[in-house]
């Protein structure tokens, strides 16, 4: 597999993300659906942004490994929040996951009005290999 990333411009640098990433010779693809702050037994949190947050990045990270698959290989990511303010003030605790794991991915992020019962953060990826 290999990864480019594209970046006509600088600033989205320090954001940790790219405005695009190709991908050639994938030998396989991973789709997670959105990764949310609900716990092994299946119930959603109702704590604050923050620790949502985390809770939703160990989510995903649990789904990424479970399947084989690197975190650094993680190409696109979308981020749902009901709450855009509030999720960019703790915004740095994506950008320091993203640099732990040498992440090089495209992202997206957008308010929704709502997402399923209390949560308020939810995290979809992209990864290949």
């Amino acid at each position: 597999m290999e990864k480019k990333t594209i970046n006509p411009w600088a600033w989205q640098k320090e954001r940790n993300y790219n405005q695009a990433v190709e991908v050639s010779n994938v030998q396989s693809t991973l789709y997670c659906s959105g990764q949310a702050a609900i716990d092994q037994e299946g119930i959603s949190s109702n704590a604050d942004m923050k620790s949502q947050l985390l809770q939703a990045i160990s989510n995903l990270e649990e789904v990424i490994s479970t399947a084989g698959y690197e975190l650094s290989n993680i190409v696109k990511l979308n981020v749902y929040s009901t709450a855009t303010d509030e999720f960019l003030s703790h915004f740095h605790i994506l950008k320091k996951w993203v640099a732990l794991h040498k992440i090089e991915q495209a992202l997206t992020v957008v308010e929704v009005v709502a997402l399923y019962e209390t949560l308020k953060v939810e995290l979809e990826a992209v990864a290949v290999k």
